[in-house]
């Protein structure tokens, strides 16, 4: 039986390795460089990031310089991670995958191929961004992302599939309506379940961590937690809903027409960050406290 890991100290030395993560670098401008990791461990990732906020942290204190920001992008191998305050009690049961205590916000989440994991290392102060700024950001990417897949005309369905966040549950999820139902009452859609979760950290004015969309992967990993501590939660992949590739085999969705690929829907997620983190897109009105109605408990 897995026990569960405790973060490497502050104080460790950084290490290079990710267990044979392949990377690549990208500057997208000159204040925003983005990286990819494909196979990372989660240890070696997140020990990486660590260290990476820390010496930025002390570049800033000790010689006033503003770092570029990063966001990794991230294919992780299966993992489970409980977050700073997170119970154990939310581990349904044991297998054979890692469960990692790990020093984010939020409860116990799984991590894995077909998962989109972006970490987004900011320096808060300097885009003028508060954490709640932070949070609305990264879930309105996410739903616009997530709505530009949806409304592609691949799909052809009598019902209205949408993605939006929720004020009492941090995190994106898909809402089911019929297409007349549209309007300003949306008291009669359905929650569907959850597609996308977030969990950051600050430090001194610097995030690290970030949000995991699930796009195509194995569902399955999530029946042996409560996904982010709530029992019951419906976890959702978007590959069930859009036409998209599979790594593995290069099988298509059945539905006909376009299909999407894991690079282009990762694209349309970064250029959104990006144009966020350029000032170039304005955080829309929070979602209001009253919510539509779900099937789940």
């Amino acid at each position: 039986m897995p026990t569960i890991q405790r973060p490497l100290p502050q104080n460790a030395a950084p290490s290079s390795d990710t267990s044979t993560a392949q990377k690549t670098s990208h500057h997208i401008t000159d204040t925003l460089v983005s990286k990819s990791l494909s196979a990372a461990d989660y240890t070696h990732t997140h020990e990486a990031m660590l260290q990476q906020t820390l010496e930025r942290i002390r570049l800033k204190k000790e010689q006033g310089l503003r770092t570029p920001d990063e966001l990794w992008i991230v294919d992780h191998n299966d993992v489970y991670t409980l977050g700073q305050a997170g119970k154990e009690e939310h581990i349904l049961r044991h297998t054979d995958t890692p469960i990692i205590k790990t020093d984010r916000g939020g409860q116990v989440t799984w991590h894995g191929h077909g998962q989109l994991v972006v970490y987004w290392l900011f320096d808060l102060n300097s885009l003028g961004w508060s954490v709640r700024n932070l949070v609305s950001h990264a879930e309105q990417a996410i739903e616009d992302m997530t709505n530009d897949c949806l409304n592609s005309p691949a799909l052809s369905t009598n019902t209205h599939i949408s993605a939006h966040a929720r004020r009492d549950a941090p995190g994106v999820y898909l809402y089911s309506a019929y297409p007349e139902d549209k309007g300003d009452d949306h008291n009669d859609t359905i929650m569907l379940g959850k597609i996308a979760s977030l969990g950051f950290k600050i430090k001194h004015g610097f995030s690290y961590h970030g949000i995991a969309i699930n796009l195509n992967c194995d569902l399955s990993a999530f029946n042996a937690i409560n996904p982010c501590g709530y029992a019951g939660m419906q976890m959702l992949r978007l590959a069930d809903f859009v036409a998209m590739e599979s790594n593995q085999n290069n099988t298509v969705h059945p539905q006909a027409g376009y299909t999407f690929s894991y690079q282009q829907i990762t694209q349309k997620l970064i250029d959104n960050i990006a144009k966020r983190h350029a000032g170039l897109i304005e955080l829309r009105p929070t979602a209001p406290t009253k919510q539509p109605s779900s099937r789940l408990p």
